[in-house]
This record gives C-alpha cells, structure tokens and sequence, in this order.
C-alpha cells in the first residue's frame, strides 16, 4: 500500500480520516474505479503496470483484513505476486545490476547467498558481537535473572 500509494503507514499530517494507510486504502478498494486516483503519481502506470496494481491492490486488501482468519497465508502471497515478476524486473541488465539482486536465481539459493555473504562480512568486521549495539535495551542491574519463558512472564 505504501508503494502503490507513495503514502506512509501512519502520518499525522494528514486529516484523521486519511491519517492511517490502512483504514483510508480498505475504503478505496470498495470501488474498483478509486483505485487510480490513489495510485502515487510518480509511479505514472501503463495499462499493463494498471492491470497488476490492481492484482497487488487486491490482495493488500486481503492481507489487511480486520480478522486474522480473513488474511492470506505466505503461499497464498507468493502465488499471487510470483507471475509478476517478470513484467516488473528492471527493463535493462544494468538496471538488473545495481539492485544486487540476480532475477533469474530462486529464491532458496539468494537466501543461502546472502547468508553467506552476512556471515562473511560479520567474520570479517573489527567488532565483535559483544561490542554491537541495538536498540533493544541490555537488561538492567539488579534484574532477577529468574524470569524464563517458562514462567509465562
């Protein structure tokens, strides 16, 4: 939705109504003929582009659904975004190449590739693990260290 739209998930410039991607895109999708007037307009769509923006526009209103048994699973997702690829892989080789990204491997052997190359780029930086920093908070001194999943706390 955010691609499509050129909008942010939640932005708080925006009128209440229209504040929240998802709740101002559900009421879009209820009339088919909307769906362009939202589309971003830097995305300038073809016919073709048109008719798969509709496909992904469809199925993020599935994904989106209010009750979690509504929602799509996984395969579902890929079944219907798989066809797709091919008409938005980048028009040209060298478009191909500054993405980092080889079209033409599935995705079981790109997954294996990154991993390698994380684990190769983590092997070879200065710092180690202990030195890394997140936004994930250490736990505090004087924390009972008697808390375990086990204890549903």
């Amino acid at each position: 939705m955010e691609i499509i739209t050129g909008r942010k998930a939640v932005d708080d410039t925006r009128p209440e109504e229209a504040a929240h991607l998802v709740t101002w895109f559900r009421r879009i999708l209820i009339n088919k003929e909307n769906i362009p007037k939202a589309i971003d307009e830097s995305l300038n769509p073809d016919e073709e582009t048109l008719a798969t923006i509709y496909t992904v526009t469809e199925l993020a209103g599935h994904c989106t659904a209010r009750d979690p048994y509504q929602r799509p699973d996984m395969g579902h997702a890929v079944n219907v975004l798989a066809p797709l690829v091919k008409q938005w892989r980048p028009a040209s080789q060298q478009e191909d190449q500054n993405c980092g990204t080889d079209l033409d491997t599935n995705l079981p052997e790109t997954l294996r590739r990154w991993q390698t190359e994380e684990v190769t780029s983590t092997m070879s930086d200065d710092t180690s693990f202990t030195q890394t920093r997140s936004s994930v908070p250490s736990m505090a001194s004087g924390f009972s260290d008697t808390f375990t999943s086990n204890d549903c706390r």
